[in-house]
């Protein structure tokens, strides 16, 4: 079993065996929900508290000669700056949480988390541009 299989696996039964509250695949999904939206939050606040990073958002300016491979270059993420440190933990913190209840739903449906990686990975490799998500 490489390493990458083991953290995430080690990862998957340590968020089992803590999990105490919240077994309810109903409380799972609305915690799940809940943690994205507190990854939001922190990325918003990022903006609006901090200012450590700023949304220039604008249409996309895509010339209609442009070809698929030149695409990812021509997209816009909107974000000017860089998170500082404070904002980065904040933001790293409301992640692991999110990922933490995402854990516990795989757990709850019989999942593993490092199968579901694996063949997200595969479906990349395999369609490469043509995914499109």
């Amino acid at each position: 079993m490489a390493m990458k299989d083991l953290l995430v696996e080690d990862f998957q039964d340590a968020v089992g065996e803590l999990l105490v509250r919240h077994k309810s695949i109903l409380d799972l999904l609305s915690k799940y929900q809940e943690s994205t939206a507190r990854v939001n939050r922190a990325i918003v606040k990022a903006v609006t508290t901090c200012g450590c990073i700023e949304i220039d958002a604008k249409k996309q300016n895509i010339p209609p000669d442009a070809t698929l491979s030149e695409l990812a270059e021509l997209m816009d993420t909107h974000l000017k700056g860089h998170l500082c440190d404070d904002c980065r933990d904040i933001i790293e913190k409301e992640m692991g949480n999110n990922i933490f209840y995402l854990a516990n739903i795989c757990n709850t449906l019989g999942l593993n988390m490092y199968d579901i990686l694996i063949k997200e990975k595969e479906e990349l490799d395999t369609l490469g541009y043509f995914n499109m998500k």
